[in-house]
């Protein structure tokens, strides 16, 4: 049962917006094998459980850019009739308590499972990204270090500069 939804096909229906990792309504919809309509009707009938913070529905700027990116149905051709909902990872997990089948739960887990490894490969990034920079800064050092050496070496390997000879014998002009 672990692998009724692969992770892959999950990962591709997780987006971002609104600096927020998200699913569509439809995307959920067809992972639980229900209908948009009907899972959206179960929300709104539980709107209390889903704060702003755990969905939000999509404005039409936010649409139009997603219809560009990976082709939505315009509307009016077949497409949607109302801007989609999006729901955050909390948003995910609070479905599991209003829709009662085991596909549901068993979905759930699977969604679950693919944000806390999204969430750990951010995490291994950001600790890449930081001794990443680290090493830059260190190398940035010793290139100015590196540099003071050379000019060291250079003033070393230059000839002395040449000092006026002094005459041998007596001079009568001083």
């Amino acid at each position: 049962m672990r692998d009724l939804v692969p992770q892959g096909v999950i990962e591709k229906k997780i987006i971002v917006i609104r600096g927020h990792k998200v699913m569509l309504d439809s995307d959920l919809a067809e992972l639980y094998g229900v209908k948009t309509f009907n899972l959206n009707k179960t929300v709104k009938r539980n709107i209390e459980r889903f704060p702003k913070d755990f969905m939000f529905q999509m404005s039409r700027e936010e649409f139009d850019s997603l219809i560009f990116q990976i082709g939505i149905s315009k509307i009016g051709r077949g497409g949607r009739r109302h801007l989609p909902y999006v729901f955050t990872e909390q948003g995910v997990a609070m479905l599991s308590s209003v829709l009662n089948s085991g596909r549901a739960i068993q979905v759930n887990i699977a969604i679950m499972r693919v944000f806390v490894k999204l969430k750990e490969m951010l995490l291994a990034h950001k600790e890449l990204a930081h001794k990443l920079a680290e090493l830059e800064r260190k190398t940035e050092k010793h290139d100015v270090e590196i540099q003071g050496i050379f000019e060291a070496i250079r003033q070393l390997m230059a000839p002395p500069p040449e000092l006026p000879k002094r005459r041998i014998g007596f001079h009568g002009d001083a």
